[in-house]
């Protein structure tokens, strides 16, 4: 599948042939679904806790009669219907991580990738350089190239300049092709490779 591949000034800079296996496959919404879920589920923090009957401290000394008080046999205030006592089966730390099989996690990639080949989403850039880091240049480049919500993918070292100048931009990521995911292709509209991002890519699912 041949592409055009431009430049930040918005002009060509020649084609380049992608890889129909990682470019080209049928999108398929329930493997980007379980991806996206695995990779929310596995950031999760896991940190919410209450404290349960054991730990809270509170008398555990019978503190009315058993018989003759009319009420209920009571025997512990930290019983959880009672203020101030234990939470009954509430949240602990815990992960939230699920399995995801290795093969699934790189179909998943492969098919986020395809998507935005197939919706003409996808932009070949020439690289990702800039003489400055200025938010200035980065701005009226993306506005020459018609791109308002974007993930930049650069090769395993990005350009600093690039990225300092990118990221005050709003709905503007900058990843190295290293840390390429699902989730950040599908979350915003436009996805843009260098071609030495390309070339990791396709290298890495051969």
């Amino acid at each position: 599948m041949k592409v055009d591949v431009t430049t930040l000034a918005a002009k060509k800079a020649g084609t380049v042939d992608l890889a129909d296996e990682v470019f080209a496959l049928e999108p398929r919404g329930d493997i980007l679904h379980r991806m996206v879920a695995w990779q929310l589920a596995k950031r999760q923090a896991g940190t919410h806790k209450t404290k349960g009957r054991s730990e809270i401290s509170l008398t555990g000394k019978k503190f009315v009669k058993q018989k003759g008080s009319g009420g209920a046999r009571h025997g512990d205030r930290k019983a959880p219907q009672f203020r101030g006592g234990g939470k009954a089966f509430g949240p602990v730390v815990r992960s939230h991580a699920f399995g995801m099989q290795k093969k699934v996690r790189a179909l998943a990639l492969k098919l986020a990738l395809s998507s935005k080949a197939k919706s003409d989403n996808l932009v070949i850039l020439d690289e990702a350089k800039f003489a400055e880091p200025k938010t200035k240049a980065a701005k009226e480049a993306f506005a020459k190239l018609g791109l308002t919500s974007v993930l930049v993918v650069d090769g395993a070292e990005l350009d600093q300049n690039f990225a300092l100048a990118a990221r005050n931009l709003p709905n503007v990521d900058v990843l190295p092709v290293q840390g390429i995911n699902v989730y950040d292709i599908l979350r915003r509209e436009k996805l843009v490779l260098t071609k030495a991002a390309v070339e990791s890519l396709e290298a890495r699912f051969k």
